[in-house]
């Protein structure tokens, strides 16, 4: 299972990750972005990828 984590010291709360989620897994609530649904997250890294301020990163657990 893999689900995003925000750093919320690093995040501007610009959403493009939002935008570029596939699962509606994120949202901005606020100011930053919060992880609103985690058991939709299918692991595709765009979220990771896309945020300009590198302030996500994608957490593996068994």
């Amino acid at each position: 299972m893999s689900h995003p984590v925000i750093n919320e010291e690093e995040c501007i709360g610009c959403g493009i990750c939002v935008d570029a989620c596939p699962q509606e897994v994120l949202e901005v609530a606020g100011g930053t972005v919060t992880v609103a649904n985690e058991d939709s997250c299918i692991a595709c890294g765009d979220c990771v990828e896309e945020c300009p301020m590198g302030a996500i990163t994608e957490v593996v657990e068994d």
